[in-house]
């Protein structure tokens, strides 16, 4: 049987800048904003979607709401009867959920999917919150001395990239300001209309107090509010809908996904051999490449990546093969990772500038790669952008999706 190809119809984002909550809005005004604009962003007919996937990571610890597989139905009563599923990879959420849109369609059960990944986190008080995501970890295990989970942890990969290969802390700031300076052009982004100084980027504890470890507030991203969707059909619908032809498609032409133990500390002393300092990571970029029929990065024109840190980027820069494994300064330092250098990685401002709704950050990603390869991305277009790539990580990298999307041909 023929391979059948995932095609993007359309994404959606909502404004990652909003507070729901402070506004009195939850779960259902959040999905019918998202669940509409999909769908009119596609041009496709709510009655022709065959089945629904929802990414979510921690609904019922910051909102006590569960079952969001169906908020969908709830709030557009078009989709009602629709068969829908919530998934849960930490901030993979997203990614796989896309991925068992795929599998639907590319097993010919369902022609086309709707894909939504949704988070309000802005419920509770920063600590609090800062506690409810820390669920992704290994927990009773790992980080207990930790006040903030999660920026302990990726401190912790720092401290192990210093071991292995020596560690400069402003390239991770370099990282954090181009960022933030992507973002600034991104109408959708959480802190592009936010005000930064030169100190802002440097060891400054006033400008840019510490957090935990080596890193400071503006190697993280932030707590926000958000959702983004996809529709993605499969050969079958676009064959029986040709004016679907006609509007902006995009395909997805790889994928690779790997999950390992929640534990940092166990990730890093299987890996103490290994050039890769997460060499699952490295695995599944290779996965998506494979599949996709590329040779490896250079054939990509860009990258959408999971810059939940500062850090989290610069491991992703040696392990897309941008530079040797430990060199990933190399690329900060020559600019090749500006819109318009060799390699622009995160265009949008990623998740440090654009925002971070913890289960719609993979599906944003798509969002994102597939405005970028069908010339939608706006101010922050990468010009003669054909193929983009993506890297979305859960917990310490415990589950890993990654995508390779191309143009229509």
């Amino acid at each position: 049987m023929a391979a059948v190809t995932t095609w993007v119809a359309g994404g959606f984002q909502t404004d990652f800048a909003r507070n729901w909550a402070r506004a009195g809005h939850g779960f259902a005004e959040l999905f019918a904003e998202v669940t509409t604009g999909t769908l009119d962003a596609a041009g496709i007919d709510p009655a022709d979607i065959g089945v629904i996937h929802v990414g979510n990571a921690f609904g019922q610890l910051f909102t006590g709401q569960g079952q969001l597989g169906g908020m969908p139905a709830t709030v557009d009563e078009r989709l009602w009867g629709i068969p829908a599923t919530r998934h849960e990879a930490a901030c993979a959420s997203g990614g796989t959920a896309i991925l068992a849109a795929m599998a639907d369609l590319e097993s010919g059960r369902y022609d086309a999917a709707l894909v939504l990944g949704a988070e309000l986190e802005r419920t509770v008080p920063g600590d609090r919150a800062a506690g409810h995501l820390g669920a992704a970890a290994w927990v009773g295990h790992e980080g207990q001395q930790a006040k903030f989970m999660w920026p302990y942890m990726f401190s912790a990969l720092a401290d192990e990239y210093d071991k292995r290969y020596g560690l400069d802390e402003r390239h991770l700031r370099a990282i954090g300001r181009l960022n933030f300076d992507n973002a600034r052009v991104n109408p959708n982004a959480q802190t592009r209309n936010w005000t930064f100084t030169d100190a802002s980027f440097t060891d400054d504890d006033a400008a840019n107090p510490p957090v935990e470890g080596r890193l400071r507030r503006n190697d993280c991203s932030q707590v926000t509010d958000g959702a983004a969707g996809v529709v993605l059909v499969g050969d079958r619908y676009l064959a029986a809908h040709p004016g679907l032809a006609r509007r902006p498609l995009a395909r997805i032409l790889g994928w690779g996904h790997a999950t390992v133990g929640l534990s940092l500390d166990q990730k890093l002393r299987r890996s103490a051999d290994d050039p890769y300092v997460l060499p699952h990571v490295r695995r599944a970029v290779l996965d998506a490449f494979g599949r996709a029929g590329i040779g490896g990065v250079d054939d990509v024109d860009g990258i959408e990546t999971h810059d939940c840190f500062t850090m989290s980027q610069y491991a992703a820069i040696d392990h897309f093969g941008i530079t040797a494994p430990g060199e990933s300064w190399k690329a900060v330092e020559s600019g090749e990772l500006a819109i318009g250098g060799r390699i622009p990685m995160n265009p949008s401002g990623g998740l440090i500038g654009g925002g971070h709704p913890v289960g719609a950050t993979g599906v944003r990603m798509l969002v994102d790669a597939y405005r970028q390869v069908t010339g939608q991305a706006g101010p922050y277009q990468v010009p003669g952008a054909r193929t983009f790539a993506t890297l979305n990580i859960g917990g310490s990298t415990t589950t890993t999706v990654s995508l390779v999307v191309g143009a229509a041909l």
